[in-house]
């Protein structure tokens, strides 16, 4: 951490803290969005690499906390119902995570959030196409997207919470499954950047960090999130999806 704050300030550290606490808020209340925030947060002061690797451990805490809230055995039928999702997914994040160092990521940000915000924007205007996705091979083909981009990027949110919005996932189980999915590819996110080199010596002491504040935001989003009703969970949803979308976007045409 010495190191870090011989490199950015105390200032700038500050900046990163309150990154990670509003990201924990806002996937307090939604359920995602967390590495969507911190690494577009994070990366407009340091390196990818370091924002990167700044994410990994707030959003593997944080995301234990969400599939586990209403307890193992409801996170275990989540996990077992999207065992598809999951396992094509990982996959990906495992393999995709060795190229981080090798391939351009606007492209995949460019790849992802245009259809991200064509389907956002179209779901706010009252199109429902649940009985057109909502299949094995829809599951499989939106966990490899998720996957591939998680592992370059550390962001597999906005294809897993459009896929979940559109087959019309009741609130506490559409929050389950997002914790139990990221949780998952999280752990696995870790484990590759051991791998890859993001995560080191060097850069673990901000991860580590980051994880009280991510803690405590992701409180104060729960006490949000217990007050709203599915109609108005399912609208913030899709307003902050179309935002990541419309990010994600900026981040691939900024090159």
């Amino acid at each position: 951490m010495e190191l870090l704050l011989s490199s950015y300030g105390a200032s700038t550290i500050l900046v990163a803290v309150s990154i990670a606490f509003v990201a924990g808020a806002i996937k307090g209340v939604v359920g995602f969005a967390m590495p969507t925030i911190m690494i577009s947060g994070l990366a407009s002061f340091m390196s990818p690499e370091l924002a990167l690797a700044g994410l990994i451990l707030p959003t593997l805490v944080t995301n234990g906390m969400q599939a586990l809230r209403q307890g193992i055995a409801a996170a275990w039928g989540s996990i077992k119902k999207f065992r598809v999702f999951l396992s094509v997914g990982l996959v990906m994040l495992l393999l995709s995570a060795q190229l981080v160092r090798i391939l351009p990521t606007h492209w995949l940000f460019l790849g992802i959030g245009l259809p991200i915000t064509v389907f956002t924007a179209s779901q706010l205007f009252g199109w429902r196409p649940a009985s057109i996705i909502r299949n094995v091979r829809a599951e499989a083909a939106v966990g490899a997207l998720a996957g591939f981009v998680g592992g370059m990027s550390g962001v597999w949110g906005p294809p897993t919470v459009a896929y979940l919005t559109a087959i019309e996932t009741p609130k506490k189980e559409h929050l389950r499954i997002q914790g139990a999915i990221y949780g998952l590819g999280a752990t696995a996110l870790f484990l590759a950047h051991l791998q890859s080199g993001v995560i080191r010596a060097e850069t673990l002491p901000l991860s580590v960090g980051l994880v009280v504040p991510a803690v405590l935001g992701i409180w104060v989003g729960f006490q949000v999130q217990d007050r709203i009703n599915q109609d108005l969970f399912r609208k913030v949803t899709l307003w902050v999806l179309l935002l990541a979308g419309l990010n994600l976007l900026r981040r691939g045409l900024a090159g």
